[in-house]
């Protein structure tokens, strides 16, 4: 069985997020990416199912559409556990652009297990694993929260109104992961890091395909108020300045 694992390339949390060209264009300049924390997650449960089924998981592809910075996502990923990576040499400008870029891959790769992170943190978006499952017609589960093998048997739980579905999956299907697929990412140890380089990670070209939207501008949350400090056993102002400042209460 083979398992590809789609992942993007996020900004890191603490990232000081700018904008350029009058608020126009994200500035990546001094940008630290990461693997998305939802695709990373779909990772971690694609190598642990390789770890505990040796006999059953042969290789775990990682596959991502960007530039050159994001080999260095890839590069994680294959100090993880990954097997391989795949590049396909384009920027990423939408959903619609991203998964047609994917689409060749999964038709190429001959996948029993197509996984995607559900979201992503930086445009919260929620819609390349679908639209890639339509693309590529493959059955799709989404809101994945358990996933294993046994046997012939893949066993899938998904979170639905008020608990969880649990279904049997026949190969090859796309699965949409969220929290709760996996409890931990993986650390890359030094024997990964140094292993990674060897590790083949191979540059797709792009095929033709436009995107869907345009960003046409940006703009930051308005900035946070100063903290008000209210002396101990003063709940008078406190109730106060809650009710008619804050509207809180």
């Amino acid at each position: 069985m083979n398992i590809l694992v789609c992942i993007s390339s996020v900004p890191e949390t603490t990232t000081k997020i700018r904008f350029t060209d009058d608020n126009k264009a994200f500035d990546t300049s001094e940008v630290k990416w990461i693997i998305n924390p939802w695709d990373e997650l779909a990772l971690t449960r694609a190598l642990e199912l390789k770890e505990q089924k040796p006999d059953q998981v042969q290789e775990i592809t990682v596959a991502t559409v960007g530039g050159q910075w994001t080999e260095q996502v890839i590069r994680k990923a294959l100090a993880i556990g990954a097997d391989k990576g795949l590049r396909v040499d384009t920027e990423p400008k939408d959903a619609w652009q991203t998964a047609s870029q994917l689409l060749p891959v999964v038709q190429n790769g001959n996948y029993d297990i197509v996984m995607a992170g559900i979201d992503s943190s930086d445009y919260n978006g929620m819609a390349v694993g679908n639209m890639l499952a339509e693309m590529a017609e493959l059955p799709s589960i989404a809101a994945v929260s358990y996933l294993d093998l046994d046997g012939d048997k893949i066993t899938v739980k998904r979170e639905v109104a008020g608990g969880k579905e649990t279904m049997e999956a026949k190969t090859p299907f796309v699965a949409i992961v969220q929290k709760g697929i996996a409890i931990e990412p993986k650390i890359a140890g030094m024997r990964g890091v140094m292993n990674a380089r060897r590790k083949p990670l191979e540059i797709l070209e792009p095929v033709s395909a436009e995107a869907m939207t345009e960003f046409l501008s940006f703009e930051l949350p308005e900035p946070k108020g100063d903290c008000i400090m209210i002396e101990p056993g003063n709940e008078s102002e406190l109730f106060d300045k809650l009710a008619n400042e804050a509207n809180a209460l």
